[in-house]
């Protein structure tokens, strides 16, 4: 059996996914889990406090599966493609990412799950900015700019693709972005440059 704890941060996640913070209260997670308000307080004394263990939470959740996708031995667009398909999963079950929609709230949020958020962008920046290194040791990628600089611009682009693809409810609509963005930073094959270049028009010879 799940403990209250548990459940109520299952709760309490799915409704900041679908709805946003400050759209829900304790009585809406008591009515779903079947319990008192109470409680609720005895796990997380305040919002606030429950808010900054969803935030912690989320925090391993990513933490773990950005593990997993360094064990894979693929190369870094391949592992760029793997870390797309986690917020493409996540809009997959019509949510959006916890932090990106906190994010949209940040203002109106106690001070520790503000730290919390910026917590987790940065954690996922510096990530990118490994693999954006990774990729151009290899000669994969080409983009000029900071490997931080660039894996901001990856970040920002893939939470703005996943909000702008929910009020469609297009899952693929998100993918193809993703790809788009991945796709923009390889470095062009031979073949792709050859083909790039403007063809030779034959010159007249003068009689």
């Amino acid at each position: 059996m799940e403990s209250t704890a548990t459940r109520m941060l299952d709760s309490a996640e799915k409704l900041v996914q679908t709805m946003g913070f400050n759209w829900f209260s304790y009585a809406d997670i008591a009515q779903e889990l079947g319990v008192r308000k109470a409680s609720l307080h005895h796990h997380f004394t305040t919002k606030g406090d429950l808010g900054l263990a969803l935030i912690e939470r989320y925090i391993r959740q990513f933490q773990r599966a950005l593990e997993e996708i360094d064990a894979r031995q693929v190369d870094a667009a391949a592992k760029l493609a793997h870390y797309a398909k986690l917020y493409e999963d996540v809009l997959r079950g019509k949510r959006l990412c916890l932090c990106g929609m906190l994010a949209a709230e940040y203002g109106s949020l106690p001070e520790p799950m503000q730290a919390g958020i910026r917590r987790f962008f940065d954690f996922n920046e510096a990530w990118l900015a490994q693999i954006v290194t990774q990729g151009r040791r290899s000669g994969e990628f080409h983009l000029q700019g900071s490997a931080r600089d660039v894996a901001r611009m990856l970040m920002s682009s893939l939470e703005g693709s996943l909000l702008v693809a929910r009020p469609y409810d297009d899952v693929e609509r998100f993918a193809a972005s993703a790809s788009q963005i991945i796709a923009s930073l390889r470095t062009p094959t031979l073949r792709e440059r050859t083909r790039s270049k403007p063809s030779k028009g034959k010159r007249r010879s003068r009689a």
